[in-house]
C-alpha cells in the first residue's frame, strides 16, 4: 500500500496525518484516516492530500520497468 509506505517513510502516524489534513482545511479524525487507509479504498483527493500532508513531492504512477 503506497499510502502506508509513505507514512512510514515520513515517520507520520494516523493521528498526525489526521491533524495535518485538518490544518489543511480537510477535517479528518484518526479513526476516519485509519478506516480509509486500512480499507484501501479512498477518493483520489484523499490520496493527494495525504501525500501533500507528509511532504511527498512526486507520485510514481507505475512501477519502473
Amino acid at each position: 500500500m503506497v499510502v502506508k509506505a509513505e507514512l512510514k517513510r515520513a515517520g507520520v502516524g494516523y493521528a498526525d496525518l489526521a491533524a495535518r489534513l485538518t490544518e489543511m482545511g480537510l477535517p479528518e479524525s484518526e479513526g476516519s484516516v485509519t478506516v480509509k487507509i486500512n480499507r484501501g479504498a479512498f477518493p483520489a483527493w484523499f490520496y493527494f492530500a495525504a501525500m501533500k500532508a507528509v511532504g511527498t513531492h512526486s507520485v510514481r504512477l507505475r512501477e519502473a520497468d
